[in-house]
């Protein structure tokens, strides 16, 4: 509690602007924070929901055609049951290498990235004998699964100061006398080449800003070239003009609007009705006398109104600014003995050009170092996934809670001797988030 307590206050401290912060509203109303009126949101929303085709530039490889369909539960933005598959291998120097993935019978090897798509747009009746789908060599043997991420309430999250992540880390790292120690990694800004952030986005941390975790998805997942992603994975079966993403009549790309879309958003509302038990209230008295609240932070604030983030290039708007929300995530790294071995890719979240860029406070020792650290995943909204943890693997929220070891281990052996009855109160409490 001490230390759920100083996040508050040091957030707050960070936040002050001379007026009091408010909360961050929330729902699944498909209506917008109050960034932008509910009629742009609405067609930002349209954009998230559109289906790609081989003509938009879908591919050559892919998972999904549009970004709802690996984020919509209940709704746009919502969480999913989408798994995509990463793999690499350890080389003759003990180091975490990335894949190496032929296609096409050996005609091209696929580099720098651990994901490897389902799916594909070849053979075509353009292209009846080029064979490129992906499939996964032995020599690939590190493996894992990733569940898809809800990204509702995520234009707060991204509008953290950076120090109040990093006070966190160093806070909790001093008081549990370094048996807890939350790891902050630098990640770059793509769309500001030379400025890096505190990563925030995805279950590596490997992205600090909304714009440069949409082109990347965007590229990665679909298949789409934007200006922040320009190279295609393969040119094998290309026949759309680079980039695919284009601006429109409004001067935006896609990615803009994908961004704009997610910064806009409500964070997910909790079950009032659930919240409101004796039951749940006491589950989460419980959930942080046993620890869990140290990583799964109740409670951040945002940087004030006016505030430039993402290198220079966005600035926090006044209905983000200065907001206090519940994620339940401190958003850092951590080994809670789950870890997937992989390490964050450069090429394939960074583009092509990463190496051609000197980058402020980056260190690529430091993504090595969290190979086997995975980010404190959010627990707002935790009740819409039957899925749970990184990989899927626990269907259950006591599963999950009981699969915690290494730096969560404390915690959840104190679960493990609770009595039936606190136990039920604990997860009564997470079913209401």
């Amino acid at each position: 509690m001490k230390l759920l307590a100083a996040a508050v206050l040091l957030s707050v401290a960070l936040a002050s602007t001379g007026s009091p912060n408010s909360d961050a509203p929330t729902g699944f109303d498909n209506k917008g924070n109050g960034m932008v009126d509910d009629t742009t949101h609405q067609a930002d929303q349209e954009k998230f929901d559109d289906i790609e085709t081989v003509a938009d530039g879908l591919g050559p490889l892919y998972n999904a055609q549009s970004c709802r369909e690996c984020h919509q539960n209940p709704t746009s933005g919502g969480t999913s049951q989408v798994a995509e598959l990463r793999v690499g291998h350890q080389g003759s120097d003990h180091l975490f290498h990335n894949a190496e993935i032929p296609i096409a019978h050996g005609a091209e090897v696929i580099t720098g990235r651990t994901l490897v798509n389902d799916r594909s747009i070849c053979p075509n009746a353009a292209s009846p004998d080029t064979e490129i789908q992906e499939h996964v060599p032995n020599s690939e043997n590190i493996r894992t699964t990733r569940i898809s991420l809800g990204v509702l309430g995520d234009g707060f999250v991204e509008a953290v100061a950076d120090e109040t992540l990093v006070g966190l880390a160093q806070k909790q790292c001093k008081e549990s006398h370094h048996k807890i120690c939350g790891q902050v990694i630098y990640v770059p800004i793509v769309e500001a080449p030379g400025q890096t952030g505190v990563g925030r986005f995805g279950w590596k941390d490997q992205h600090a800003s909304l714009l440069s975790f949409s082109g990347d998805a965007y590229l990665n997942e679909i298949g789409i070239t934007t200006r922040l992603f320009p190279d295609e994975v393969t040119k094998l079966c290309n026949t759309a003009p680079e980039p695919n993403d284009k601006a429109g009549a409004d001067g935006l790309d896609d990615v803009d609007h994908f961004a704009r879309f997610i910064r806009a958003s409500k964070a997910p509302a909790r079950d009032s009705k659930l919240a409101d038990t004796g039951q749940s209230q006491k589950g989460y008295k419980l959930f942080n006398k046993i620890g869990c609240a140290e990583c799964h932070v109740r409670t951040l604030t945002t940087a004030p109104a006016g505030t430039k983030i993402n290198g220079g290039t966005y600035t926090v708007p006044e209905t983000i600014g200065s907001k206090t929300f519940y994620p339940y995530s401190d958003f850092l790294l951590y080994n809670v003995g789950t870890g997937d071995g992989i390490v964050v890719p450069m090429v394939e979240h960074y583009g092509q050009k990463m190496y051609q860029i000197t980058w402020r406070n980056f260190s690529a020792q430091s993504f090595h170092n969290a190979q086997n650290k995975l980010r404190t995943a959010p627990l707002w909204g935790v009740r819409f996934r039957n899925r749970l943890m990184h990989d899927g693997e626990s269907t259950t929220l006591r599963d999950a809670i009981l699969r915690h070891r290494e730096e969560a281990y404390e915690s959840a052996h104190r679960f493990e001797r609770m009595s039936a009855s606190d136990q039920q109160a604990i997860l009564e409490f997470l079913s209401s988030l």
